[in-house]
Protein backbone atom coordinates (compact mmCIF):
# COMPACT_ATOMS: atom_id res chain seq x y z
CA UNK A 1 0.00 0.00 0.00
CA UNK A 2 1.32 3.01 -0.81
CA UNK A 3 2.45 5.61 2.17
CA UNK A 4 0.12 8.52 2.35
CA UNK A 5 1.49 12.40 2.05
CA UNK A 6 0.74 15.41 3.14
CA UNK A 7 -0.93 16.02 -0.65
CA UNK A 8 -3.74 13.45 0.11
CA UNK A 9 -4.21 14.13 3.80
CA UNK A 10 -5.84 17.15 5.67
CA UNK A 11 -2.84 17.64 8.08
CA UNK A 12 -3.11 21.34 7.15
CA UNK A 13 -6.76 21.67 8.01
CA UNK A 14 -7.56 20.12 11.47
CA UNK A 15 -8.30 22.03 14.35
CA UNK A 16 -7.51 26.06 14.71
CA UNK A 17 -4.30 27.72 13.65
CA UNK A 18 -2.39 28.63 16.49
CA UNK A 19 0.72 31.11 16.48
CA UNK A 20 4.25 31.20 16.71
CA UNK A 21 6.03 27.69 17.34
CA UNK A 22 2.57 26.48 18.96
CA UNK A 23 1.27 26.38 15.60
CA UNK A 24 4.02 24.41 14.36
CA UNK A 25 4.35 21.60 16.70
CA UNK A 26 0.17 21.42 16.63
CA UNK A 27 0.73 20.10 13.22
CA UNK A 28 0.59 15.81 13.30
CA UNK A 29 3.98 13.98 13.05
CA UNK A 30 5.62 17.77 13.11
CA UNK A 31 7.46 16.57 16.53
CA UNK A 32 8.52 13.40 15.73
CA UNK A 33 9.95 14.33 12.39
CA UNK A 34 11.40 17.47 14.46
CA UNK A 35 13.04 14.77 16.93
CA UNK A 36 14.90 12.33 14.21
CA UNK A 37 15.85 15.57 12.56
CA UNK A 38 17.71 16.81 15.66
CA UNK A 39 19.13 13.80 16.64
CA UNK A 40 20.67 13.54 12.86
CA UNK A 41 21.90 16.82 12.72
CA UNK A 42 23.84 16.87 16.07
CA UNK A 43 26.81 14.67 14.78
CA UNK A 44 27.48 17.63 11.85
CA UNK A 45 28.92 19.23 14.84
CA UNK A 46 30.61 15.94 16.01
CA UNK A 47 32.48 14.90 13.10
CA UNK A 48 34.99 16.84 12.30
CA UNK A 49 36.20 17.26 15.92
CA UNK A 50 36.25 13.67 16.25
CA UNK A 51 38.31 12.92 13.03
CA UNK A 52 40.71 15.43 14.10
CA UNK A 53 41.56 14.46 17.78
CA UNK A 54 41.67 10.89 16.34
CA UNK A 55 43.76 11.31 13.47
CA UNK A 56 46.47 13.53 14.83
CA UNK A 57 46.07 11.00 18.02
CA UNK A 58 47.17 7.74 16.14
CA UNK A 59 49.11 9.69 13.59
CA UNK A 60 50.85 12.35 15.51
CA UNK A 61 50.24 15.08 12.80
CA UNK A 62 47.18 17.99 12.67
CA UNK A 63 48.53 19.13 9.45
CA UNK A 64 46.86 15.28 8.25
CA UNK A 65 43.99 15.69 10.25
CA UNK A 66 42.99 19.23 8.77
CA UNK A 67 43.69 18.07 5.04
CA UNK A 68 41.57 14.52 5.73
CA UNK A 69 38.87 16.77 7.11
CA UNK A 70 39.38 19.70 4.43
CA UNK A 71 38.83 16.77 1.64
CA UNK A 72 35.53 15.52 3.09
CA UNK A 73 34.47 19.21 3.12
CA UNK A 74 35.08 19.39 -0.75
CA UNK A 75 33.66 16.35 -1.38
CA UNK A 76 30.47 17.25 0.37
CA UNK A 77 30.61 20.85 -1.38
CA UNK A 78 29.98 18.51 -4.74
CA UNK A 79 27.79 15.78 -3.67
CA UNK A 80 25.64 18.09 -1.94
CA UNK A 81 23.25 19.65 -4.73
CA UNK A 82 23.52 16.32 -6.65
CA UNK A 83 22.18 14.58 -4.13
CA UNK A 84 19.49 16.73 -3.03
CA UNK A 85 18.17 16.54 -6.75
CA UNK A 86 18.13 13.12 -6.18
CA UNK A 87 15.92 13.51 -3.14
CA UNK A 88 13.75 16.32 -5.05
CA UNK A 89 13.45 14.06 -7.86
CA UNK A 90 12.50 10.58 -5.74
CA UNK A 91 11.88 11.47 -2.59
CA UNK A 92 13.17 11.55 1.08
CA UNK A 93 13.01 8.38 2.35
CA UNK A 94 14.18 6.55 -0.95
CA UNK A 95 16.66 8.85 -1.10
CA UNK A 96 18.34 10.44 2.22
CA UNK A 97 18.04 6.81 4.15
CA UNK A 98 20.06 4.85 2.13
CA UNK A 99 22.18 7.72 1.39
CA UNK A 100 22.75 7.99 5.38
CA UNK A 101 23.88 3.96 5.55
CA UNK A 102 27.06 5.23 2.85
CA UNK A 103 27.59 7.95 4.87
CA UNK A 104 28.05 5.81 8.44
CA UNK A 105 29.98 3.39 6.84
CA UNK A 106 32.59 5.61 5.67
CA UNK A 107 32.65 7.09 8.92
CA UNK A 108 33.19 3.45 10.23
CA UNK A 109 36.10 2.89 7.83
CA UNK A 110 37.63 5.83 8.62
CA UNK A 111 37.66 4.89 11.73
CA UNK A 112 38.96 1.22 11.29
CA UNK A 113 41.23 2.51 9.05
CA UNK A 114 43.02 4.75 11.73
CA UNK A 115 42.51 1.95 14.26
CA UNK A 116 44.82 -0.31 12.61
CA UNK A 117 47.08 2.03 10.94
CA UNK A 118 46.08 1.95 7.31
CA UNK A 119 48.15 4.55 4.64
CA UNK A 120 47.33 7.90 4.69
CA UNK A 121 45.33 8.06 1.54
CA UNK A 122 42.81 5.30 3.02
CA UNK A 123 42.00 7.88 5.39
CA UNK A 124 41.15 10.81 2.22
CA UNK A 125 39.11 7.84 0.52
CA UNK A 126 37.03 6.45 3.92
CA UNK A 127 35.81 10.28 4.65
CA UNK A 128 35.14 11.30 1.13
CA UNK A 129 32.54 8.47 1.92
CA UNK A 130 30.86 10.85 4.52
CA UNK A 131 30.05 13.36 1.76
CA UNK A 132 26.43 11.23 1.12
CA UNK A 133 25.26 12.60 4.17
CA UNK A 134 22.16 14.27 3.08
CA UNK A 135 21.58 18.01 4.05
CA UNK A 136 19.20 17.24 7.15
CA UNK A 137 18.81 20.79 8.29
CA UNK A 138 17.82 21.37 4.22
CA UNK A 139 15.19 18.42 4.26
CA UNK A 140 13.66 19.39 7.74
CA UNK A 141 12.93 23.03 6.11
CA UNK A 142 11.72 21.76 2.87
CA UNK A 143 8.81 19.62 5.06
CA UNK A 144 7.99 23.02 6.49
CA UNK A 145 7.88 24.50 3.44
CA UNK A 146 5.35 22.17 1.93
CA UNK A 147 3.25 21.91 5.09
CA UNK A 148 2.77 25.56 5.51
CA UNK A 149 2.89 26.78 2.03
CA UNK A 150 -0.24 28.98 2.65
CA UNK A 151 1.05 30.23 6.09
CA UNK A 152 4.10 32.95 5.43
CA UNK A 153 3.92 33.98 9.26
CA UNK A 154 4.73 29.85 10.02
CA UNK A 155 7.06 29.60 7.89
CA UNK A 156 8.97 32.22 9.19
CA UNK A 157 8.98 30.89 12.66
CA UNK A 158 9.70 27.28 10.95
CA UNK A 159 13.02 28.79 9.67
CA UNK A 160 14.19 30.71 13.12
CA UNK A 161 13.94 27.07 14.55
CA UNK A 162 15.61 25.50 12.40
CA UNK A 163 18.13 28.16 12.30
CA UNK A 164 18.13 28.08 16.29
CA UNK A 165 18.21 24.32 15.90
CA UNK A 166 21.80 24.19 13.11
CA UNK A 167 23.31 26.63 16.24
CA UNK A 168 22.60 24.72 19.20
CA UNK A 169 23.80 21.67 17.48
CA UNK A 170 26.68 23.16 16.24
CA UNK A 171 27.29 24.77 19.51
CA UNK A 172 26.67 20.70 21.76
CA UNK A 173 28.21 18.74 19.15
CA UNK A 174 31.84 19.76 19.37
CA UNK A 175 31.23 19.68 23.04
CA UNK A 176 30.04 16.15 23.35
CA UNK A 177 32.72 14.97 20.85
CA UNK A 178 35.49 16.63 22.60
CA UNK A 179 33.63 14.82 26.21
CA UNK A 180 33.48 11.02 24.61
CA UNK A 181 36.58 11.38 22.88
CA UNK A 182 38.51 12.56 26.14
CA UNK A 183 36.42 10.33 28.99
CA UNK A 184 36.86 7.37 26.57
CA UNK A 185 38.75 6.60 23.60
CA UNK A 186 39.49 8.66 20.88
CA UNK A 187 37.63 6.68 18.29
CA UNK A 188 34.06 7.41 20.72
CA UNK A 189 33.49 10.10 18.89
CA UNK A 190 32.75 9.40 15.56
CA UNK A 191 31.00 5.72 16.66
CA UNK A 192 28.49 8.04 18.53
CA UNK A 193 28.23 10.44 16.46
CA UNK A 194 27.73 7.83 13.54
CA UNK A 195 24.93 5.64 15.52
CA UNK A 196 23.06 9.08 16.28
CA UNK A 197 23.00 9.81 12.52
CA UNK A 198 21.97 6.91 11.72
CA UNK A 199 19.33 6.39 14.32
CA UNK A 200 17.88 10.33 13.77
CA UNK A 201 17.71 9.80 10.29
CA UNK A 202 15.23 6.64 10.43
CA UNK A 203 13.48 8.22 12.76
CA UNK A 204 13.27 11.50 10.23
CA UNK A 205 12.40 8.81 6.80
CA UNK A 206 10.01 7.09 8.53
CA UNK A 207 7.73 10.19 9.25
CA UNK A 208 6.04 9.55 5.54
CA UNK A 209 2.96 11.64 6.55
CA UNK A 210 4.78 14.85 6.40
CA UNK A 211 7.21 14.10 3.72
CA UNK A 212 6.82 16.59 0.58
CA UNK A 213 5.33 14.64 -2.85
CA UNK A 214 8.31 13.70 -5.15
CA UNK A 215 8.49 15.21 -8.68
CA UNK A 216 9.30 12.58 -10.97
CA UNK A 217 11.25 15.32 -13.48
CA UNK A 218 11.34 18.68 -12.59
CA UNK A 219 10.97 21.05 -16.37
CA UNK A 220 11.62 24.37 -13.96
CA UNK A 221 15.00 25.68 -14.72
CA UNK A 222 18.16 24.77 -12.17
CA UNK A 223 17.86 27.28 -9.05
CA UNK A 224 21.56 28.66 -10.53
CA UNK A 225 19.01 30.51 -13.76
CA UNK A 226 16.61 31.29 -10.94
CA UNK A 227 16.24 34.86 -11.10
CA UNK A 228 18.29 36.57 -7.79
CA UNK A 229 19.51 33.16 -6.73
CA UNK A 230 23.18 34.10 -7.95
CA UNK A 231 23.59 36.81 -5.73
CA UNK A 232 22.38 34.72 -2.55
CA UNK A 233 24.88 32.16 -3.51
CA UNK A 234 27.30 34.71 -3.47
CA UNK A 235 25.53 36.60 -0.04
CA UNK A 236 25.72 32.70 1.40
CA UNK A 237 29.76 32.52 0.58
CA UNK A 238 30.60 35.74 2.16
CA UNK A 239 28.69 34.77 5.15
CA UNK A 240 30.36 31.10 5.25
CA UNK A 241 33.73 33.36 5.25
CA UNK A 242 32.28 35.16 8.49
CA UNK A 243 32.10 31.53 9.96
CA UNK A 244 35.07 30.18 9.31
CA UNK A 245 37.13 33.20 9.39
CA UNK A 246 35.61 33.95 13.14
CA UNK A 247 35.93 30.59 14.27
CA UNK A 248 40.06 30.01 13.28
CA UNK A 249 41.10 33.96 14.39
CA UNK A 250 39.73 32.81 18.13
CA UNK A 251 40.94 29.78 18.73
CA UNK A 252 44.32 31.68 17.73
CA UNK A 253 43.59 34.51 19.83
CA UNK A 254 42.86 32.69 22.75
CA UNK A 255 46.13 30.67 22.23
CA UNK A 256 48.23 33.51 22.28
CA UNK A 257 47.06 34.81 25.90
CA UNK A 258 47.54 30.72 26.39
CA UNK A 259 44.15 30.11 27.49
CA UNK A 260 43.76 27.75 24.15
CA UNK A 261 41.27 25.32 25.82
CA UNK A 262 38.47 28.37 26.78
CA UNK A 263 38.91 28.68 23.09
CA UNK A 264 35.49 26.39 22.65
CA UNK A 265 33.37 27.54 25.62
CA UNK A 266 34.12 31.16 23.62
CA UNK A 267 32.73 30.32 19.93
CA UNK A 268 29.94 28.30 22.13
CA UNK A 269 29.18 31.48 23.38
CA UNK A 270 28.91 32.76 20.18
CA UNK A 271 26.30 30.06 18.81
CA UNK A 272 24.11 30.70 22.13
CA UNK A 273 23.68 34.35 21.15
CA UNK A 274 22.95 33.09 17.49
CA UNK A 275 20.18 30.52 18.89
CA UNK A 276 18.72 32.71 20.96
CA UNK A 277 17.98 35.98 18.64
CA UNK A 278 17.11 33.07 16.03
CA UNK A 279 13.96 32.09 18.12
CA UNK A 280 12.98 35.74 19.51
CA UNK A 281 13.34 36.53 15.89
CA UNK A 282 11.17 33.88 14.70
CA UNK A 283 8.54 34.42 17.42
CA UNK A 284 8.09 38.40 16.08
CA UNK A 285 5.76 38.66 13.19
CA UNK A 286 7.29 38.80 10.11
CA UNK A 287 7.70 41.62 7.80
CA UNK A 288 8.94 41.54 3.93
CA UNK A 289 12.66 40.07 3.86
CA UNK A 290 15.05 42.59 4.20
CA UNK A 291 18.21 41.25 3.79
CA UNK A 292 20.71 44.22 3.33
CA UNK A 293 19.27 45.31 6.62
CA UNK A 294 20.16 42.06 8.35
CA UNK A 295 23.37 42.14 6.55
CA UNK A 296 24.15 45.81 7.46
CA UNK A 297 23.58 44.86 11.66
CA UNK A 298 25.77 41.76 11.10
CA UNK A 299 28.66 44.05 9.33
CA UNK A 300 28.25 46.28 12.29
CA UNK A 301 28.02 43.35 15.05
CA UNK A 302 30.57 41.88 13.69
CA UNK A 303 33.36 44.63 14.51
CA UNK A 304 32.64 44.27 18.28
CA UNK A 305 35.23 41.15 18.04
CA UNK A 306 38.01 43.22 16.94
CA UNK A 307 37.57 45.83 18.95
CA UNK A 308 37.40 43.72 22.08
CA UNK A 309 40.37 41.96 21.16
CA UNK A 310 42.53 45.27 21.74
CA UNK A 311 41.65 44.84 25.46
CA UNK A 312 43.90 41.39 25.58
CA UNK A 313 41.02 39.96 27.63
CA UNK A 314 39.30 36.73 26.87
CA UNK A 315 36.37 37.33 28.95
CA UNK A 316 35.83 40.69 27.08
CA UNK A 317 35.91 39.11 23.81
CA UNK A 318 33.59 36.36 24.93
CA UNK A 319 30.73 38.84 25.94
CA UNK A 320 31.25 40.59 22.35
CA UNK A 321 30.77 37.46 20.96
CA UNK A 322 27.67 36.59 22.34
CA UNK A 323 26.32 40.14 21.35
CA UNK A 324 27.85 39.81 17.28
CA UNK A 325 26.62 36.25 17.43
CA UNK A 326 22.90 37.74 17.42
CA UNK A 327 23.05 38.92 13.92
CA UNK A 328 23.90 35.50 12.47
CA UNK A 329 20.32 33.75 13.10
CA UNK A 330 18.29 36.62 11.78
CA UNK A 331 20.57 36.94 8.76
CA UNK A 332 20.47 33.27 7.67
CA UNK A 333 16.28 32.72 8.51
CA UNK A 334 15.95 35.82 6.30
CA UNK A 335 18.44 35.01 3.82
CA UNK A 336 16.92 31.27 3.69
CA UNK A 337 13.53 32.46 3.06
CA UNK A 338 14.44 34.20 0.30
CA UNK A 339 15.81 31.16 -1.10
CA UNK A 340 12.82 29.28 -0.77
CA UNK A 341 10.75 31.53 -2.19
CA UNK A 342 13.00 32.00 -5.79
CA UNK A 343 13.59 28.17 -6.08
CA UNK A 344 10.99 26.17 -7.86
CA UNK A 345 9.26 24.41 -5.29
CA UNK A 346 10.16 21.05 -7.24
CA UNK A 347 13.90 21.74 -6.99
CA UNK A 348 13.62 23.12 -3.35
CA UNK A 349 16.32 20.59 -1.87
CA UNK A 350 19.13 21.35 -4.34
CA UNK A 351 18.31 25.00 -4.19
CA UNK A 352 19.03 25.06 -0.55
CA UNK A 353 22.08 22.37 -0.86
CA UNK A 354 23.35 25.25 -3.13
CA UNK A 355 23.77 27.17 -0.54
CA UNK A 356 25.32 25.47 1.84
CA UNK A 357 27.94 24.69 -0.46
CA UNK A 358 28.28 28.06 -0.76
CA UNK A 359 28.53 28.30 3.16
CA UNK A 360 31.08 25.50 2.90
CA UNK A 361 32.99 26.84 0.56
CA UNK A 362 32.78 30.44 2.34
CA UNK A 363 33.85 28.67 5.55
CA UNK A 364 36.89 26.71 3.91
CA UNK A 365 38.26 30.63 2.43
CA UNK A 366 37.50 32.28 5.32
CA UNK A 367 39.12 29.57 7.77
CA UNK A 368 42.63 29.71 5.44
CA UNK A 369 42.31 33.87 5.06
CA UNK A 370 41.99 33.96 9.25
CA UNK A 371 45.13 31.85 9.45
CA UNK A 372 46.94 33.77 7.04
CA UNK A 373 46.14 36.82 8.92
CA UNK A 374 46.61 35.30 12.50
CA UNK A 375 50.33 34.33 11.08
CA UNK A 376 51.24 37.50 9.05
CA UNK A 377 49.55 39.90 11.07
CA UNK A 378 48.46 39.10 14.49
CA UNK A 379 45.98 37.09 16.32
CA UNK A 380 44.37 40.73 17.07
CA UNK A 381 44.68 41.81 13.26
CA UNK A 382 43.27 39.20 12.07
CA UNK A 383 39.40 39.75 13.46
CA UNK A 384 39.33 42.40 10.69
CA UNK A 385 38.65 39.33 8.47
CA UNK A 386 34.79 38.26 9.61
CA UNK A 387 34.40 42.27 10.18
CA UNK A 388 35.70 42.54 5.96
CA UNK A 389 33.51 39.28 5.15
CA UNK A 390 30.23 40.87 6.56
CA UNK A 391 30.94 43.94 4.84
CA UNK A 392 32.23 42.00 1.73
CA UNK A 393 28.10 40.44 2.16
CA UNK A 394 26.56 43.68 2.77
CA UNK A 395 28.16 44.92 -0.62
CA UNK A 396 26.75 42.00 -2.85
CA UNK A 397 23.12 42.55 -1.04
CA UNK A 398 23.46 46.30 -2.05
CA UNK A 399 25.14 45.54 -5.97
CA UNK A 400 21.54 44.95 -7.99
CA UNK A 401 19.81 47.49 -6.52
CA UNK A 402 22.96 49.95 -6.80
CA UNK A 403 22.81 48.80 -10.68
CA UNK A 404 19.44 49.19 -11.04
CA UNK A 405 19.90 52.92 -9.93
CA UNK A 406 22.66 53.48 -12.46
CA UNK A 407 20.42 51.61 -15.43
CA UNK A 408 17.95 54.56 -14.85
CA UNK A 409 19.81 57.51 -14.51
CA UNK A 410 21.74 56.33 -17.72
CA UNK A 411 18.10 55.16 -19.93
CA UNK A 412 15.72 57.27 -18.43
CA UNK A 413 13.70 56.57 -21.15
CA UNK A 414 14.32 52.92 -20.27
CA UNK A 415 13.62 53.60 -16.73
CA UNK A 416 10.19 50.81 -16.36
CA UNK A 417 12.56 48.22 -18.51
CA UNK A 418 15.42 48.24 -16.29
CA UNK A 419 13.60 48.26 -13.17
CA UNK A 420 11.89 44.89 -14.17
CA UNK A 421 14.98 43.56 -15.17
CA UNK A 422 17.05 44.12 -11.87
CA UNK A 423 13.91 43.63 -9.42
CA UNK A 424 13.71 39.90 -10.30
CA UNK A 425 18.04 39.73 -10.01
CA UNK A 426 17.50 42.58 -6.78
CA UNK A 427 17.86 40.60 -2.94
CA UNK A 428 15.61 42.42 -1.40
CA UNK A 429 11.67 40.92 -2.24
Amino acid sequence: MPQQTTKDSPIRDRGKKTAGYRRLFSLPGARAFTAGNLLARLPMGMFSVSAVVMIAGARGSYALAGAVTAAGLAATAVAGPWLARLVDRHGQARIALPATVVSVLGSLALLLCVRYGAPDWTLFTAYAGTAATPNIGGLSRARWAHLLRDEPGAQHAANAFEQAADELCFMLGPVLASFLTGAFFPEAGTLVGAVLLLAGMALFTAQRATEPPPQARSKAPSPLRSPGVPPLLLCFTAIGAVFGSMEVVTIAYADALGQRAAAGAVLALQAAGSCAAGLAYGALKPAGPRLHRCLAVMAALMTLPWAAATSGSLLVLAGALLIAGMATAPTMVTAMTLVQRRTPADRLNEGMSLMVTGLLTGIACGSATGGWATEHLSPVAAFAVPAAAAAVALLVSLAPEAARRVGARRFPQDTAPQRSICARNSIEV
